[in-house]
């Protein structure tokens, strides 16, 4: 087979910035080149108007409250798509979402006899206590997400703990660990990205800089990062705490900074879409905080050692998994004092820091070319036994 048709299916994709939006776009961008004709199939984004080197398929949806700028996806009612879904004569679906557009994934397959993968990213469950709230209801919401994982012919996870988590929530079938990238090459020299990227923020060396970059939602334990600056800023008055993107949470976050009195020591700044820009942020950071126990693979914490900023995380994260204490990166214990720390430690040695910021530049960067040559033969190959 020569030529692959690929569809992949997602209930978020660009304006929306997120891993897996991230992961998608870099999919679509690969195979494209590599394997043949690949198209984003995601929900309608109002104002937005799509400009990518491959086709887009927006289907209808509706607002949502819970989640914005998250969208509720309705495929079933948009009487356009079905039209454009024949055009583009899949050979092969990948659904990275169990939702609306997974769910439609699952019927294109079903309706063209072709093979479809499905990718568990996230953690399901917490976002559903944070949307519900309510045991019953969350517990139904995750019987539907296993059983849709039960119904596709592939389970991808991208690293062997997010396995793990599948496996709590009730997934006993087989999966393949297929792991994502980074488009971010670590340059020859990081030197002036960073002089630019202190420019551009207005901290000069000399000012030691803590670096979030992500979406703004409580799952991401940012209560707990905002919790553990007050010791950090005791200990360095000069520190500076960037938080880069938006979340609903970001008003609250705001407003819990100011009644801690750190206005003066926290940015926040609004998402950056400009991949060269956010090279630089990443590269003026001094240490990369990310004391998430939601995300099963992070992508920023890969950005982050592309630019040579290692990460501080916390022992017992899927996060984790990828960063050994002192060698790659700093692995905190999950409490605030700890955290707090392990930072102020990684500051007061700018040697040893440096030196765990090239491991991690080695270890954790892995670009999204190689890792798309690996999915393109393991599609040819799922495709070679489909036929045979």
């Amino acid at each position: 087979m020569s030529q692959v048709r690929t569809g992949l299916f997602n209930d978020g994709y660009v304006p929306i910035m997120d891993g897996v939006t991230i992961t998608v776009r870099n999919y679509a961008l690969w195979l494209s080149k590599m394997l043949g004709p690949t198209s984003v199939v995601t929900p309608f984004m109002p104002n937005y108007k799509d400009d990518e080197p491959f086709p887009v398929i927006r289907f209808l949806s509706m607002s949502t409250i819970v989640r914005p700028p998250y969208r509720i996806g309705l495929p079933e009612l948009d009487f356009k798509l079905q039209h454009q879904l024949k055009a583009a004569d899949f050979d092969i679906v990948h659904a990275h979402s169990p939702f609306a557009a997974g769910l439609l994934a699952k019927r294109v397959a079903k309706e063209k006899h072709i093979p479809i993968v499905a990718t568990f990213h996230s953690k399901y469950r917490e976002d559903f206590d944070h949307i519900f709230g309510f045991k019953p209801i969350v517990n139904e919401q995750m019987k539907h997400v296993i059983d849709f994982f039960y119904s596709v012919d592939h389970v991808w996870v991208p690293q062997e703990s997010v396995a793990h988590t599948l496996r709590e929530y009730g997934y006993k079938g087989p999966y393949e660990v297929v792991e994502n990238g980074i488009d971010m090459a670590p340059p020859a020299d990081v030197g002036p990205y960073r002089e630019r990227g202190a420019r551009y923020l207005g901290l000069p060396e000399g000012i030691p800089v803590g670096l979030y970059v992500g979406q703004h939602v409580f799952e991401k334990n940012l209560e707990f990062l905002v919790h553990s600056l007050p010791a950090i800023i005791a200990a360095r008055p000069d520190f500076e705490m960037v938080f880069v993107g938006k979340g609903y949470a970001k008003p609250q976050l705001q407003q819990l900074v100011r009644s801690l009195g750190m206005q003066d020591n926290v940015i926040f700044h609004d998402v950056v879409y400009d991949r060269e820009l956010l090279q630089t942020i990443y590269a003026r950071g001094d240490i990369f905080l990310f004391p998430s126990l939601y995300d099963t693979w992070s992508l920023v914490i890969r950005e982050a050692a592309a630019m040579g900023t290692a990460s501080v995380v916390l022992s017992g994260s899927n996060v984790a998994e990828a960063v050994n204490d002192e060698i790659n990166g700093y692995v905190s214990e999950n409490s605030q004092e700890a955290f707090s720390a392990k930072v102020l430690e990684a500051l007061d040695d700018d040697v040893k820091r440096a030196g765990i910021a090239l491991n991690a530049q080695k270890t954790l960067c892995r670009t999204w070319e190689n890792v798309v040559g690996e999915v393109r033969e393991r599609y040819l190959q799922i495709l070679s036994r489909w036929e045979s």
